[in-house]
This record gives structure tokens, C-alpha cells and sequence, in this order.
């Protein structure tokens, strides 16, 4: 994600040498708190008979913060004259479905290309806020939220994705995906940062998911949300599309996420084997 004045408040968090030393402090601790040392990352997974596809359709003209297209495509070979098609792409990494690696919000940290595959498939519990999301477009993911699933479904997955269902990605061609206002402020909903605080001291989750443009709620100015998470060495997910067909708990997620060297993230294809 990058909202409108987002860029600028990286910069200024990326000129302050001491914010990152104490972030970095912060995040290998967050990290050694959750997994140890040398933990064994094995799992096991329940068998499925069907896949969801949990992406949309990446084009010029799916939502971004810049209001730019977030992906070009200009021809270099056609089937007629050449004998092969092929295009080159111009891609902006955070944007359509996509990943939002550790590095995306730190000074040091795995990019998409060194996450171990390992972290990449991993059970999915999906946290149903839709009702909340159409009386407050504003609505953020909170730790009551989280426990009342868990009374529901029982103890969050170890290495699990928590994801949260807004039902926003259903207003993907319409404007009310970003939801800008007058004064141009976004309004869509997110996680809470105590959320985020919550998972991370009390549960063993590897990523979150949105159906939004944003792990921080729209009108979020200080991007609490993304700068606690991903310098924790975990990952997000956003405009991720489709969560209404699988269950709140026993699917199993798969991140197609992109193998760039020195990438930050960058359009996935994300599956749920259910």
C-alpha cells in the first residue's frame, strides 16, 4: 500500500536512524518472542477437494492509491508477424492483489524473494467484520474481534494467515473501494494496531490479509499497522478478493508471491485449498 502522503511519511521515518534501530530492536524481538530459535517451521495440512481463487484481476484499471495504473502493458511481439506474443510490463509492486513483504516498512528484512516457501503455505482463518464495515466504512479489526472467533472456532492456527472479510472487494469497480472523501481521505477498514499488538504477543500467525487497499484502515496518517507488523518479520496481504467462499477456519492458503530480487513486494496469486 502507499496512500496519498504515504511516501512522504516513509521518508521522514526512513531519515531517522533512530527510529529504525529501535524498530529493528523491536521486531527481532517481536520475532524471537513468537517463533525461538531455530523452531522447525513443519506443518501439516488437511486434504482438499476444491480451490478458491483469492485474487482479482490485475489491469490498468483496478483501484490504486496514486490513481495511477497500477500495471501497463505494451506489446512487442504479435502472433502474425513475429509468430509468438509477448508484452513488456511496467508494474507498480503494491498493487491488485498483493504482498506486502517485511522489508516493504523496515530498514532490513526478507523481501518476497527470501521468504522460505515454508511461510508461504500456511492454514487460513478468516475473520468475518461485514456487518461492522457497512455501518462504519472506518471499521478496524480489533482484539475482541479476534477473541470472538476464537470462542467460535477455537485457539488461532500456529502459523496461520488471519484475513479479514469486509466485504469490500466487491466494490472493486466502484469508487467506494478507496472511498475518498472531499478533502481527499480514504475510507475503508483495516486492522487495528492492537490487533496487530494482540497477534503478535499472543498467537504464533505468520500474515494477515485484507480485501482492501490497505493492512491500516483508510484514513490511517501514521500507518501503525504496517510499520508494527511487517518490521516483525511477518508478512500482509491486501485486495485480497473472494473470502466469502471459504470457511472461517480449515482452509489452507497458498502465496504465489514473486521471487524479484530486491523487491518489496508485489502482485501474488493467492489460492485457498479447502
Amino acid at each position: 500500500m502507499c496512500a496519498p502522503g504515504c511516501v512522504e511519511h516513509v521518508r521522514s521515518k526512513l531519515s531517522r536512524r533512530g527510529f529504525f534501530k529501535g524498530a529493528g530492536a523491536l521486531a527481532a524481538a517481536a520475532t524471537a518472542a513468537a517463533w525461538g530459535p531455530g523452531e522447525a517451521e513443519a506443518q501439516t495440512f488437511p486434504r482438499f477437494s476444491r480451490v478458491a481463487d483469492l485474487t482479482h484481476t490485475h489491469s490498468p484499471e483496478f483501484p490504486t492509491f496514486f490513481g495511477t495504473p497500477g500495471v501497463t502493458l505494451k506489446r512487442l511481439k504479435e502472433i502474425k508477424a513475429d509468430g509468438f506474443n509477448m508484452f513488456e510490463w511496467t508494474v507498480l509492486e503494491h498493487s491488485g492483489t498483493h504482498i506486502d513483504a517485511p522489508i516493504h516498512f523496515a530498514a532490513s528484512g526478507d523481501g518476497p524473494d527470501t521468504l522460505p516457501a515454508s511461510q508461504l503455505v500456511v492454514p487460513l482463518a478468516v475473520i468475518d467484520v461485514r456487518e461492522r464495515a457497512v455501518a462504519n466504512p472506518d471499521y478496524q479489526v480489533t482484539p475482541s474481534d479476534l477473541r470472538r472467533w476464537e470462542r467460535r472456532y477455537g485457539r488461532l492456527p500456529r502459523g496461520c494467515c488471519v484475513a479479514m472479510n469486509s466485504g469490500w472487494a466487491k466494490h472493486v469497480a466502484s469508487d467506494r473501494f478507496a472511498g475518498k472523501d472531499a478533502q481527499g481521505v480514504l475510507h475503508f477498514p483495516g486492522f487495528h494496531p492492537e490487533a496487530t499488538d494482540w497477534l503478535m504477543k499472543e498467537r504464533r500467525v505468520r500474515g494477515i490479509a485484507v480485501d482492501t487497499l490497505s493492512l491500516d484502515f483508510g484514513a490511517s496518517k501514521d500507518f501503525k499497522t504496517h510499520y508494527a507488523w511487517l518490521p516483525s518479520g511477518r508478512w500482509g496481504l491486501e485486495c485480497v478478493a473472494n473470502l466469502e467462499r471459504v470457511p472461517a477456519r480449515g482452509a489452507t492458503l497458498v502465496v504465489g508471491a514473486p521471487k524479484i530480487r530486491g523487491a518489496t513486494g508485489g502482485p501474488t496469486r493467492v489460492l485457498a485449498l479447502i
